[in-house]
């Protein structure tokens, strides 16, 4: 770990003005940012620790509820308001690292974590994420884990976490706020794709902060969360799926549907919704939904086993969800 400044923000003001400034990282819960800087990833002259900001609290706003920045994971799992009326979000938190991270986790910071490539995360190898121009490495190289959907010839890496592929089901919004503006952006928008700019993880500009994230009123139906990964615990995504579903006179009313271990971002696709809302559940319907999710897909050789494994399980989702025999 390289040496840095440590600052401590007392108000929102300051931290906002000290992270649009180069060289500069905000510190929350620091289960990534630490360990990244550990490796030399992440590099930063100076800390701001923003741990004492009033942006850790979960309220009722309207017909939603809003859950602060600096909300911890565990906080947000554990809410009666979250497990009673958003329960696709609790089971997404809890299906994440451990319990002593998720009590250090935060809203904020876990929507800003950074991927666990191998050649991002390693300093020895090409990546254009780390070092915009080296090349990607995982292209031809180590692509377990990495992404079949949205990938670019700069990166094929994978959006790691599962609180975000919920909150995209859900359609939940983030509050940013900065020196000069705040906003409102859609969840399924914050994260960005690779295309030319793969270093760019999400629509943040310098000086903007993460205030919130809001929930819109709790629709009900079935919440499913399903997460497939290589052991019962402490591991990543090789595919997931957020399922918010509504069933009526056996026909589907909402198919709100999200994914995890397939982009650069978590993965949510209109046109499923499209298929799916108003038809009659069977296993040839599924089908179709998963052709048009997986139509682009594109495996790069270690990676192409998620293509069917993201089939496989899309099917058993909306199986689980619909009482269809699989």
């Amino acid at each position: 770990m390289r040496p840095f400044d440590y600052q401590r923000a007392e108000r929102f003001e300051h931290a906002a003005q000290l992270v649009g400034e180069d060289g500069t990282r905000l510190l929350a819960g620091g289960t990534n940012l630490i360990d990244l800087m550990k490796l030399q990833v992440e590099t930063p002259q100076t800390l701001v620790d923003i741990g004492r900001l009033s942006l850790g609290t979960i309220a009722e706003e309207g017909d939603g509820l809003r859950i602060g920045a600096l909300a911890t994971n565990t906080a947000t799992a554990v809410d009666p308001r979250v497990r009673r009326d958003y329960p696709v979000l609790a089971r997404a938190i809890l299906a994440g690292a451990t319990q002593q991270l998720r009590n250090k986790a935060t809203t904020a910071g876990n929507l800003c974590q950074r991927t666990r490539c191998y050649n991002f995360t390693n300093i020895d190898q090409p990546c254009n994420k780390r070092e915009p121009g080296s090349g990607c490495g995982a292209i031809k190289g180590i692509a377990r884990l990495h992404a079949v959907l949205g990938t670019s010839d700069q990166c094929i890496a994978t959006y790691p976490g599962d609180m975000a592929v919920a909150l995209a089901a859900l359609d939940a919004r983030v509050e940013i706020s900065g020196e000069r503006r705040s906003r409102s952006v859609r969840l399924r928008d914050f994260h960005r794709l690779p295309g030319d700019t793969p270093w760019r993880d999400n629509v943040l500009d310098a000086g903007e902060v993460i205030t919130a994230v809001t929930l819109p009123a709790p629709v009900g139906g079935i919440q499913l969360y399903r997460k497939v990964r290589e052991r019962s615990s402490y591991a990543f995504a090789l595919v997931s799926v957020a399922a918010v579903i509504g069933i009526e006179e056996n026909r589907f009313t909402r198919a709100d549907l999200a994914f995890g271990g397939l982009a650069h971002k978590p993965w949510h696709d209109p046109r499923l919704a499209e298929l799916l809302v108003g038809s009659e559940p069977s296993l040839a319907l599924f089908d179709k939904a998963a052709d048009l999710l997986l139509e682009d897909a594109r495996g790069y050789g270690e990676n192409d086993f998620k293509i069917p494994l993201a089939r496989r399980t899309l099917a058993a989702v909306l199986c689980e969800a619909t009482g269809v025999e699989p």
